[in-house]
């Protein structure tokens, strides 16, 4: 295995370790927060902007992951009856779609990604953060989208490997 897929590697599970875990303290903050309105006391105010940036940041690092595993949501219901052969086809132009996708929200996310570092724009709430830490993550994971995608297209994997019943065990 070479050093790049090696280090892609390396990287696709950090970044869902990194899922995890601002997954795992955003629950922490919102459990917080609850016990803290029960409790009649004031909430912290920093806590609704650092779940809301948490989401995103979670989807984003999660989400390349995800389609490495299948564990992404996908419908099959029609292909499950098509022959073998017609079933690789629509296979190959799901993938290919599926990369157009994430390439075209890669595009257009990278350009306002620079958009919102170079004008230096803030986005106000319970504290401020530049608008492009909203921006960062996104580009690169939907490239890393686009890949395993990419992986399925030349057959190192496929989406549609398992029946649907063994996907439900799983």
């Amino acid at each position: 295995m070479s050093v790049l897929v090696k280090g892609y590697n390396y990287l696709l599970h950090g970044m869902a370790i990194c899922a995890g875990i601002v997954i795992s303290v955003a629950t922490l903050l919102i459990i917080i927060d609850v016990l803290m309105r029960i409790t009649m006391m004031d909430p912290l105010l920093f806590i609704l902007t650092t779940v809301e940036y948490s989401l995103l940041y979670f989807t984003m690092f999660a989400a390349p992951y995800l389609v490495r595993i299948k564990g992404h949501v996908f419908i099959d219901a029609v292909t499950q009856f098509f022959p073998p052969a017609v079933k690789k086809v629509v296979a190959k132009i799901v993938y290919l779609a599926c990369i157009i996708g994430s390439l075209v929200f890669c595009y257009y996310l990278t350009g306002l990604f620079l958009e919102a570092f170079d004008s230096g724009e803030i986005d106000m709430r319970s504290f401020e953060i530049p608008m492009w830490v909203l921006f960062a993550p996104m580009p690169s994971c939907y490239f890393m989208c686009a890949v395993e995608f990419t992986r399925y297209l030349v057959g190192i994997d496929d989406m549609y490997d398992q029946k649907l019943t063994e996907r439900e065990s799983a």
